[in-house]
Parts: structure tokens; C-alpha cells; sequence
């Protein structure tokens, strides 16, 4: 039975890696405000930033899927791993080193399965890479030389060599602790007649990294007539390897393409290395399969989809580049990024442009680029006779659809105009109305799919306001009437109580939990009670976290994460005074429910009530009455 980590340990590693890091790896993260940070969500489709992170609290929380929680539930979440596997990732980044209860430490044993895997991947990649250098592997080095990369190209993308005999890495990997049913399982072996043999051999090894810059995976390139295999063999599907979610390159293009709001597609793994070394460093590549959804939400999650964003498709000049060109096009609605190709001249690609032309070809190729509507408008065009009125017609029955989904509209009328010169068509006017005719059945199509707000939402990409995802049916949650001002205001109490502790303490932990209204909100108050109070919190870095260990379910868990990264509604940084508005507020309330329902006890009781009863009733609603009246009058003093 593998051993519990400490937990001493868990809290040294969830304390020394900070959630912003670690979630920057994945998706690009822009000021919010109020010392918070915001991104596309990563775990759904969103184009309005509607995930936010707290770096103060060490929480994240979607405000469209209602995800949360803190860097631990990130990376099990995005990356599909268990407990223990995602403290011993963090722990491996921080440099901390784990202890075991319940026996000693056994690697093999108390690993979790990726973690497992991916350290094989980390060994095979410096086993390639260390092969390069011998005798073997003159060959590789003369066709990376060929190409145009020396050995500092070869060791920055961390290119190897796989040698020719049947289980040399197999052998090893095996003397580094790893089982052959796991050597199996990641896609280095295979089984053989006689157990498990090298996947790769004889061949050059590029390592394939994800996101984050761990080896998942290799493509490998044949190097000898006498290798029967196909050109490019890359790893089969794995417990962490899906060629469809991965991208060459994107661990040294993904801060390049936050910083410039550009990526860069090519065809293959020379190709990144070229762009790279020409500096184009927003380049990267699919490993082994067409671009399609997988690799558009890691681009979309980068680009963060804002207006000045931009996708740049290179590809050859010849029939099946131009094919894949527009099979790129297809995906083109995908992007709220503009989309561009860059034709290389010649049937070159960007390894031989480089090679033959220098540096400053590959720079050159990128900047000349075509929107990518505008080639798909000419591609179209060109298959059919403007000299007649027949085929004039037919080319703009094709391609007026085309124009009408460009997303700007500023360059939706200009590709109009642009179109009816393409077809030779003088009345430009008929052209821009057809387009704008197409356009807007578009758009109804849409509203079709839905109610007339939700359509707006979709069609301008916003996320719906939180209010409305938080009250939508659903297993994520308490339904609440966020509309009711007492509600508003409770709320925003909870969140001043659990993100600036100081500024409603010590008055705040005199509240009870029956003056929150909403039974979710009571809730989340005794858990702050549980977890020592917001005085005891605002100097300590443990409160948030000890307030969602508090929480007696997942659910209310969810709500505390969300409150604690929901900004606060005002524009101005909260003090004292924007606190008491709140504290004062929730108090009256509580005050004003109070006083209606000792009105209905009076009522209930009648003349015939018992003298004193009726006496005690009376005064305690006349008590109320003044504390009321004195809390609108003195406000924050009145408390």
C-alpha cells in the first residue's frame, strides 16, 4: 500500500509554489484588479476572461463553470491527476523533498501512474540526447548539419538519437527502477517475442513537450534506406500523450505568444527549429495530425482572443499545402484571433527557406502574410469562369458566405468591396447588401439557438454576468436570488470577511449566523467561525485555507473559494468606511426581519394575550425600533 505523504510536507508545497505561476503556465493572466488576475477559462469554452485568480488567497475560481479552489485542485483538474501525484509535481518544482508515513519510501510503488510516466519520458530524453554524441549517430549529426543546425541548436530543442539495437533504452530505463509494464504503457517499448523492445531505433528523436515543459511524448525521423518504417514515427496515445492536445513548441513560443498576441503554425519539427533560430519565436508545430479543436484551445487560451490577436499558418505553395490551408480556414470562426497564411515561395518550407535564404527569409515569410479569408476568397473564386454571367454568379454564391463570417465588420464591408472587383462586378452596393443579408440571417440563426439574451452574450463572446450562471439550474451550487439587495449585501460582506479580514473586525465576528438570510451564506459565516473568526485572520496567510477545510461539503467548499476571489464592488480600494456601509447594512437587515416578524407575533396574539407576555413582546420590539433608527442615523458608530 503506498505511503501518505505528510502532511507537514502538503503544506510546505502549497505554500511554496505560488497559484499564479503554476496557472500562467497554462493560459495567459491579465490585471483584474484589486490585486487579482484573470484568464479564459481552461476548463470551458468562454471567450470573455471570466476565470479569476487570487495570488493572496492562492485560489482560483470560474465565474462561467463555477470551477475553484486552490493550486492543488488546478493541476488535478487540468492535468487529470491524483492527489499525491500533483504534490509530488509541485514538490519536484519547489525542491522540497517528501516524506512518507506508513512505511518507508518505495519510488516505484508510491509514485502515481503519470508521474511515473513522465519521469521515464524525462530519462529517455536525456538518454537520446547523450546518444547523439557517439559513433552511432554520425548519421544524425549530419542531417541536423544538412539542415542548417549546429549542436547548440541540437541541445536548446533538446534533440537526440535513438541507437539501432532492439532494447537499449529499454534496458536502461529498467536500471533506473521502471517496470516493463510501465516502459509499455508509455509508448518508449513494445512488446516484443521475447518482452518488451525499443520503439524507437536508429533514429533522430525530437522530445515533445506539453505546456507546462514536461516530455510526454517523441517524433522520431528515419535516417536509413534500410528503416521500413514510416518517415516520422511519433509516440502512440498514452495516458499523457494525445497528439490531438499537444504542440510542438509551445513550451518556448507560449510567453513569446502572450507577449505579442502571435503564434505561429508550421508543418513540422525542423521547421519550429528554424523559425525559432530566425527569430521567430512564436513558432510551433502539430505532432503527426492536422491542427483542429484540441490545439485551438491552447491558442485561444494564450491569445487570451482579443481583437489584436493573430494565428499565422504556414504552408507550402503546392496542392497539398494549399489543402491544408483551407482545412485551416474551416476552423477559421473558432478564433476571436485574426487568422493569416504565409505561402512559402518555391515548395520551400521554412527549413529550406532558411537554409537556402538566410535568417531574414523566415522573418520576412511571416511579416508578408495573407488574411486567411483572402486566400480562401481567391481559392474559391479561382474555380470558377468570371467571362460569363453564369459563372460570376456562381463564384459569388460561394464565396459571399465566406465574407459574411468574417467576425470584424469594418473588414467584413472592405472584403465586400474587395470581392466584387475579384468578380468583376460594378454594382459593388449589390455585392455589400448580399453580404450583409447573409450576415444578419446568420445572426438570427443564431437568437434561434437560444433565448434573446443568451444569443446577444454568445454572439458578442461574453460569458453570462455571474449573477445569472450562479442562479442557472444545475448540480454546481445553491440556487440563490442574487437580485434580492439583502442577499447583495451579505454577500459582499462574506467577501470583505474572508479577502481584507482587518478592515471588518472584531465587529464582523459578532454576527450570527442567523443574520445572513441566505441558508448558503449562514453557512459559510460559521465556517469563518470555525476556523477562528476574521480577527484571528487578518494576519494570517492559513485563515482562507482554514475557513475551506471548515466547510462541510464540497459545495459551500466551491462558495468560500468563489467569495474569496470574487472582486469587491467598488472601484476605489476598500477602507473602513466601505466596510462599515456593508456591516451596517447586513445588521439593519437582519433588524428590519427581526422587527416584521415580532409585528406578526403581536398580531397572533390578539387583545386576549397574556399581560406580560404581550408586555416582553412590546419592549423588545421597541428596542428594535430604536437600535434601527439609531443604525440609519449614526450608521458604522451605531454598532
Amino acid at each position: 500500500m503506498a505511503g501518505r505523504i505528510n502532511d507537514d510536507d502538503v503544506k510546505a508545497v502549497r505554500d511554496a509554489v505560488p497559484i499564479d505561476a503554476v496557472v500562467s503556465e497554462y493560459l495567459q493572466l491579465r490585471n483584474a484588479g484589486g490585486g487579482n488576475l484573470k484568464g479564459l477559462c481552461p476548463f470551458h469554452d468562454e471567450k470573455s476572461p471570466s476565470f479569476h485568480v487570487s495570488p493572496a488567497k492562492g485560489l482560483y475560481h470560474c465565474f462561467g463553470c463555477q470551477e475553484g479552489g486552490d493550486t492543488v485542485d488546478f493541476i488535478m483538474k487540468i492535468d487529470h491527476l491524483s492527489f499525491a501525484e500533483t504534490i509530488e509535481r509541485l514538490a519536484s518544482q519547489a525542491g522540497i523533498t517528501l516524506r512518507y508515513e506508513e512505511g518507508g519510501y518505495t519510488p516505484g510503488r508510491q509514485q502515481g501512474e503519470r508521474t511515473r510516466l513522465v519521469e521515464a519520458h524525462k530519462a529517455a530524453a536525456q538518454f537520446y540526447v547523450e546518444q547523439l554524441d557517439g559513433p552511432e549517430a554520425e548519421i544524425a549529426r549530419k542531417f541536423l548539419a544538412e539542415r542548417g543546425f549546429d549542436q547548440a541548436a541540437a541541445q536548446h530543442f533538446g534533440v537526440g538519437y535513438s541507437p539501432a539495437g532492439w532494447d537499449h533504452l529499454t534496458r536502461f530505463l529498467r536500471g533506473r527502477g521502471f517496470s516493463d509494464k510501465e516502459l509499455v504503457l508509455s509508448g518508449l517499448s513494445q512488446e516484443g517475442r521475447r518482452g518488451p523492445i525499443d520503439r524507437f531505433r536508429g533514429r533522430l528523436m525530437w522530445p515533445i513537450r506539453d505546456i507546462a515543459g514536461e516530455v510526454v511524448g517523441f517524433g522520431a525521423r528515419k535516417l536509413r534506406d534500410d528503416d521500413n518504417g514510416p518517415k516520422y514515427l511519433n509516440t502512440p496515445e498514452t495516458p499523457i500523450y494525445r497528439k490531438s492536445h499537444v504542440l510542438y513548441g509551445i513550451d518556448l513560443a507560449k510567453k513569446e505568444i502572450a507577449r505579442t498576441n502571435r503564434a505561429v503554425v508550421v508543418e513540422g519539427y525542423t521547421d519550429v527549429m528554424a523559425c525559432h533560430l530566425a527569430g521567430v519565436t512564436t513558432a510551433l508545430a502539430t505532432c503527426g495530425t492536422s491542427f483542429g479543436e484540441g490545439h485551438i484551445k491552447i491558442l485561444r487560451r494564450l491569445l487570451m482572443d482579443n481583437s489584436g490577436s493573430e494565428v499565422v499558418f504556414t504552408f507550402d505553395g503546392d496542392a497539398a499545402g494549399q489543402k491544408a490551408a483551407l482545412r485551416a480556414f474551416e476552423d477559421d470562426q473558432k478564433f476571436a484571433a485574426e487568422t493569416s497564411i504565409a505561402i512559402t515561395p518555391g515548395g520551400m518550407d521554412p527549413c529550406d527557406l532558411r537554409l537556402a535564404k538566410g535568417d531574414a527569409a523566415v522573418a520576412d515569410l511571416v511579416e508578408a502574410r495573407t488574411p486567411l479569408f483572402e486566400f480562401a476568397l481567391r481559392h474559391v473564386v479561382s474555380r470558377h469562369n468570371l467571362d460569363t454571367t453564369v459563372g460570376r454568379a456562381a463564384a459569388l454564391d460561394e464565396a459571399a458566405p465566406i465574407v459574411a463570417n468574417i467576425k470584424n465588420s469594418a473588414i467584413q464591408h472592405e472584403s465586400a468591396v474587395q470581392l466584387a472587383g475579384m468578380l468583376g462586378i460594378l454594382d459593388t452596393q449589390f455585392v455589400v447588401r448580399r453580404v450583409s443579408q447573409l450576415a444578419r440571417w446568420a445572426r438570427e440563426r443564431g437568437r434561434e439557438g437560444g433565448g434573446p439574451d443568451q444569443g446577444r452574450q454568445q454572439r458578442r463572446g461574453q460569458a453570462p454576468p455571474p449573477e445569472q450562471a450562479r442562479t442557472a439550474p444545475g448540480p454546481r451550487g445553491p440556487a440563490l436570488n442574487l437580485r434580492s439587495p439583502a442577499h447583495r449585501v451579505e454577500r459582499e460582506l462574506l467577501k470583505l470577511a474572508l479577502q481584507r479580514p482587518d478592515l471588518v473586525s472584531p465587529a464582523f465576528d459578532a454576527y450570527g449566523t442567523d443574520e445572513f438570510t441566505a441558508p448558503p451564506y449562514a453557512t459559510v459565516r460559521q465556517c469563518i467561525e470555525d476556523a477562528g473568526g476574521a480577527a484571528a485572520g487578518a494576519a494570517d496567510s492559513a485563515y482562507v485555507p482554514r475557513v475551506r477545510e471548515a466547510a462541510p461539503d464540497d459545495t459551500v467548499r466551491a462558495m468560500v473559494t468563489e467569495l474569496a476571489v470574487e472582486p469587491l464592488h467598488t472601484r476605489r480600494d476598500p477602507d473602513e468606511s466601505y466596510a462599515g456601509v456593508q456591516l451596517v447594512a447586513v445588521r439593519l437587515a437582519a433588524v428590519n426581519q427581526r422587527i416584521t416578524e415580532i409585528r406578526g407575533t403581536l398580531q397572533r396574539l390578539g387583545p386576549r394575550a397574556d399581560p406580560e407576555h404581550l408586555a416582553a413582546v412590546q419592549n423588545e420590539l421597541w428596542v428594535l425600533q430604536q437600535y434601527g433608527q439609531s443604525l440609519r442615523e449614526r450608521g458604522y458608530a451605531a454598532l
